[in-house]
């Protein structure tokens, strides 16, 4: 199997008028100089955004000093004048900084290759050792036509996943709650396949020639990883991006493993796609991570949750993926398919690491 993205951007109406906080305001031009938005856009965004509180001239100097362009500017100023009689802003709870410990030292240049092919004996094999099962896929789509990162939800799928003998399977169960017999290869919008061992598996075989480097200590739900950077040189991928089902590419791709020291299992992937500068999806991004799973009373490593992220011209989609409720494949399981509430945050959140 491949891993896949099928992008069909969704038609949106025209955003409304945006209603921010000044915290929120503060958020959000952070993240518009992180992310190099042009002035002009973001200017453009704010003069249709309306906030529910006074734009003080000190937030306006600790904004305008952030590194914004001279529209931006222009645009904050013009809210000082219409937020004159908004009630003022709470001041920002600023959390106390606690010292950072030292630095953890690295393993050995030998332990980091061992580490390696121990994960990819690991990875080479992670199908074979997987039991039949079925479980519910959540995937909660969202889009962002402005381009900057204000997300609105499109959809919310429900699909019962089977697993068996080492293939995938995918059934549509509801649309927003909705019952439907959409086939999963047929739904409009980006779709994602493949997080059952594919991806891990193309990784670490030898014919893609994947080069590592060992970047540093990490922790994942309280357990302690290595962290790898790797590199796959487009003509060794196997990972394809289609846009609106006609167009197909095969970038390359780069991005971060995390190894479970004790274990050498896998814990996450994340990929960055090296896009070719002529196809319409110029940004593709994966973050897949794994937890240990009880099926019938024996523990498996198996997804727990995926993110993905796409960028077409100003046009921005994320899918949060989540695999819940895993049962041993069987013709008389039963499984609930009411969508589940989202995991919490934690649950994937990387902790500073521990001694």
């Amino acid at each position: 199997m491949r891993w896949l993205l099928a992008v069909v951007l969704l038609a949106v109406p025209a955003l409304a008028q945006m209603r921010m906080s000044v915290d929120q305001l503060r958020s959000f031009l952070k993240s518009s100089v992180d992310l190099h938005h042009p002035d002009k856009q973001v200017a453009d965004f704010l003069k249709k955004s309306k906030l529910t509180q006074k734009l003080e001239a000190r937030y306006f100097e600790e904004f305008s000093g952030m590194g914004v362009g001279p529209k931006t500017v222009e645009a904050l100023r013009d809210m000082i004048a219409l937020t004159k009689d908004l009630p003022a802003a709470p001041p920002p709870v600023v959390a106390a900084k606690k010292p950072l410990p030292p630095p953890i030292p690295p393993p050995a240049a030998d332990d980091q290759k061992e580490v390696i092919e121990k994960a990819r004996e690991y990875a080479l094999g992670y199908s074979k050792r997987l039991p039949d099962f079925i479980c519910v896929q959540v995937t909660r789509r969202y889009i962002d036509p402005s381009g900057l990162e204000f997300w609105r939800n499109a959809d919310t799928i429900t699909t019962r996943l089977s697993y068996f003998e080492q293939k995938e399977d995918y059934k549509v169960i509801s649309i927003n709650g909705r019952m439907t017999e959409v086939a999963y290869q047929k739904l409009d919008g980006s779709t994602s396949s493949g997080e059952f061992g594919s991806m891990m598996r193309e990784l670490f075989e030898p014919g893609t020639q994947t080069r590592f480097e060992w970047q540093r200590w990490g922790t994942l739900r309280g357990k302690r990883n290595h962290v790898y950077s790797y590199f796959v040189a487009q003509p060794n991928s196997k990972w394809s991006v289609s846009y609106q089902r006609k167009d197909v590419t095969t970038p390359g791709y780069h991005g971060l493993v995390f190894i479970d020291r004790d274990t050498n299992e896998v814990t996450r992937i994340t990929l960055d796609a090296d896009m070719p500068p002529s196809f319409p999806v110029q940004m593709a991004t994966t973050v897949l991570d794994y937890d240990s799973t009880d099926i019938s009373g024996s523990k498996f490593m198996l997804p727990l949750r995926a993110e993905v992220r796409m960028r077409a011209g100003k046009d921005l989609v994320k899918n949060e993926v989540e695999f819940r409720l895993y049962r041993k494949f069987g013709a008389d399981t039963s499984i609930k398919f009411d969508t589940p509430e989202p995991l919490p945050t934690d649950a994937t959140t990387e902790q500073p690491p521990k001694q």
